[in-house]
């Protein structure tokens, strides 16, 4: 399947403000309510949407603590890769955890209140994982980027892969 023009600005708008109203959207794109409500379900069933979600500040909440974690794992313990990441999974601090390629086996994105929460978390949390050989932390200073949106360059056609849809998003 290829995403036309009107799939294009369904998704850029509903990237832009998730709240949008069918009624509103189906105006912008000159079809009738039913027939963007039925665009908008398809691309949800297909994955294209992944989820619809709140974006909520961390800092707010008195999370002022982002560190980036590089972890290398213990060339041993290769089989139990999926239960290393099922244990990363489980870890509420982690709010980004990515398989990687290169030096490092695995990054994670975690979040702590201060530096005593982040120190408490590494040593009674993280360290306890087994089969972690080593990890190195480093520490964000400051947001220079921070995209959530994927920009669709209208002249270009995106055709959909057959992969399967997240599970792990919801509405």
């Amino acid at each position: 399947m290829v995403l036309d023009e009107i799939d294009k600005i369904i998704l850029n708008t509903l990237q832009e403000n998730g709240r949008t109203t069918n009624s509103k959207l189906s105006t912008m794109v000159g079809i009738s309510a039913p027939a963007t409500l039925e665009r908008v379900k398809r691309l949800e069933n297909l994955g294209v949407i992944s989820s619809f979600t709140v974006l909520v500040d961390h800092e707010k909440l008195g999370y002022t603590i982002t560190a980036i974690v590089n972890i290398t794992l213990n060339l041993s313990d290769l089989s139990s890769v999926q239960s290393i990441k099922e244990e990363f999974i489980a870890l509420d601090e982690v709010v980004e955890c990515y398989q990687i390629t290169g030096g490092n086996d695995f990054i994670l994105k975690v979040l702590g209140k201060d530096m005593r929460h982040y120190s408490e978390f590494i040593n009674n949390k993280l360290t306890q994982i087994k089969g972690i050989q080593a990890m190195n932390s480093s520490f964000i200073i400051d947001k220079v980027k921070e995209k959530k949106k994927f920009i669709f360059d209208n002249a270009k056609s995106y055709v959909l892969s057959k992969k399967k849809k997240n599970k792990t998003g919801g509405r």
